[in-house]
């Protein structure tokens, strides 16, 4: 049975990233959601050990539920490409880690294009997964997937990430070379936003 948040309630991004926190705030404002961060809460990172991004994001909402006693809400997203067998999928970020903590989207960029580059197939996609957890264990998921293809030299220099180099399907542009509000109206996050909404009390609800 759908569980829906209420009205005024207060929630906990499972997020240590200032950026996405206050990106997500925004978001939920109009519909009487308050948050707090896992990092403003000084809760640990939990391991994400799926190989799913729905895995990962419900690791990370539960964890993040059960430890602040609050509503949580945690995404997991990344970059695939079908010839590559979906790498590097849930691995995303992991391909441009640094040894220092830091990442380096142009190396990972290049490490993908490199794998590919050998066969003929070009399609490839992004990945949001956003989970709402309760203490209890109550889970909700919602997911927006964006298809298209892979291209190579990276255009643009808009967006993060593997956004240079993915043309979504239906445009000539990359995400990269996209103004923000068109990526923003098409993409993975978005569609996986939007099915969040519908959770949601309407906006402007007291």
């Amino acid at each position: 049975m759908t569980r829906r948040i209420e009205a005024g309630a207060r929630i906990c991004l499972a997020t240590h990233n200032a950026g996405k926190v206050r990106e997500i705030a925004a978001l939920l404002a109009p519909h009487g959601i308050s948050v707090v961060s896992a990092g403003e809460l000084g809760l640990p990172e939990p391991a994400e050990t799926e190989e799913t991004f729905l895995g990962n994001a419900t690791i990370k909402a539960l964890a993040a539920a059960r430890a602040s006693g609050l509503p949580a809400l945690a995404d997991d997203s990344g970059f695939s490409i079908a010839s590559l067998g979906g790498a590097p999928g849930v691995h995303t970020a992991d391909w441009a880690r640094l040894p220092d903590g830091g990442r380096d989207y142009a190396a990972a960029m290049r490490k993908a294009m490199e794998a590919a580059a050998e066969f003929e197939d070009r399609h490839a996609w992004f990945t949001c997964a956003l989970v709402l957890a309760w203490p209890d264990g109550h889970t909700e998921a919602f997911e927006g997937v964006v298809r298209g293809r892979w291209v190579w030299p990276p255009r643009g220099t808009n967006g993060f990430g593997f956004d240079p180099m993915f043309v979504p399907e239906g445009s000539e542009e990359t995400f990269g070379e996209m103004p923000p509000a068109r990526k923003h109206a098409i993409s993975h996050r978005a569609m996986a936003f939007r099915k969040l909404m519908a959770a949601l009390p309407p906006a402007g609800e007291p």
